[in-house]
């Protein structure tokens, strides 16, 4: 009996990660090799002064590529994000190491409730598009980073064909 549980529970997960894999178009858990071999974000040349067009990915998804406090960073354009939200690592690259204790805010992610800790962020630019002083999240357990509301919120988003339009 317990080895037909055993088996059920083993075909659950297996079958709920499938499922996320494809609904997402992504590898739930790729290693940074893997990781780094992905294609870069489909983003479109600036279309005009203080503006750049996304284009969609698989799965209708929009990437960004940005730049952070003068660092590179791929995120995932999250209108349900309330504020940029970072991996620690992709974080502790721009120079932001919160300590266990400030990791105070309880934040409900997609994989559930994780822990987040504060942090500002001087200035993120996408293209042309550049907002100063960004409210930002850095998460232990996330997957992907985000470009949440406490950026998108400061500038015009426009969508349609495809085509995600960022201006300032």
């Amino acid at each position: 009996m317990i080895k037909h549980i055993f088996f059920a529970v083993v075909v659950m997960v297996v079958g709920t990660l499938c499922v996320r894999a494809i609904d997402t178009g992504r590898p739930t858990a790729a290693p940074p090799a893997a990781k780094a071999a992905q294609p870069a974000p489909r983003q479109a040349a600036n279309s005009g002064p203080d503006s750049v067009t996304l284009l969609s990915g698989k799965g209708g998804h929009f990437w960004a590529n940005a730049r952070i406090d003068g660092r590179r960073l791929e995120l995932l354009v999250d209108t349900g994000a309330t504020k940029v939200a970072l991996r620690a690592s992709d974080a502790a690259m721009l120079g932001i190491y919160p300590k266990e204790r400030d990791y105070t805010y309880l934040v409900q992610t997609a994989n559930g409730i994780t822990r987040a800790a504060k942090a500002r962020l001087n200035k993120v630019e996408i293209g042309d598009v550049i907002v100063y002083d960004v409210e930002a999240l850095v998460h232990s357990g996330l997957n992907e980073n985000l470009l949440g509301q406490s950026f998108l919120s400061r500038v015009r988003m426009t969508q349609q064909h495809g085509k995600l339009i960022l201006e300032k």
